[in-house]
C-alpha cells in the first residue's frame, strides 16, 4: 500500500538567477513500511497529470495561476497537489509507470485486497501448523504436556480420516 502526503513547500532560488526563486514540495511517500522524500515543483505535477490523464483516473488539477505567493496561497497550492496525488493513488488499482517513477518507487501492491492474507505475511510469519483446538485450554488428561503437542503437531501434518481429535489419521 502506497502512502503520500506534501508536507511542505519551500521556495530555492533559480541557479543561473538567484533573485528568481521558485517553489519545491516535498512530497513524503510510504510504501509497505519504507519511508523516503522526494521533491517536486509544480511544473512536474503538471507534467505527470498530462502523461496519464487519457490512461487512469485522475481527479482535477490545481490551477497554475495563482494571485501571489503569499503563504497562504502557497499552502492551498500544497493542499491541491496532495489531493491531486492523493486521488490518482485512490482511484486506481494498478498504478502506471509513470506515477511509480514520479514517486521514485520501483514496485509497490498498491491494493492490499488483491493479494490473499497469507501472501502478504513476511515468510516467517506464515503459519507453519495449524491446531484444532488449544491443547492448553482443554481439560487436563492422562497425557502429560509433550504428548498434547506432539498430537497437534501431527494433527497440523496429516488429515483427519476418523477418530477423535485427539489421535492422528493412520
Amino acid at each position: 500500500m502506497i502512502a503520500v502526503s506534501i508536507p511542505a513547500a519551500e521556495a530555492q532560488a533559480a541557479a543561473r538567477s538567484p533573485d528568481r526563486a521558485h517553489t519545491v514540495f516535498r512530497v513524503e511517500v510510504l510504501c509497505n513500511g519504507r519511508r523516503h522524500t522526494v521533491a517536486k515543483r509544480y511544473s512536474e505535477f503538471q507534467a505527470l497529470h498530462k502523461r496519464i490523464k487519457k490512461t487512469c483516473k485522475v481527479p482535477d488539477f490545481p490551477p497554475r495561476h495563482v494571485p501571489n505567493w503569499m503563504p497562504k496561497v502557497l499552502e492551498q497550492r500544497r493542499q491541491g497537489l496532495e489531493l491531486y496525488i492523493r486521488g490518482v493513488l485512490y482511484h486506481n488499482e494498478e498504478l502506471p509507470q509513470d506515477v511509480l517513477d514520479f514517486l521514485k518507487l520501483r514496485c509497490c501492491q498498491q491494493d492490499p485486497k488483491a493479494s490473499s492474507s497469507l501472501a502478504r505475511c513476511p515468510p516467517s510469519q506464515r503459519p507453519v501448523v495449524g491446531f484444532c483446538s488449544d491443547p492448553y485450554a482443554q481439560p487436563p488428561g492422562t497425557q502429560p504436556l509433550p504428548d498434547t503437542v506432539l498430537s497437534g503437531v501431527l494433527q497440523g501434518l496429516y488429515v483427519h480420516q476418523r477418530g477423535s481429535p485427539g489421535q492422528a489419521a493412520p
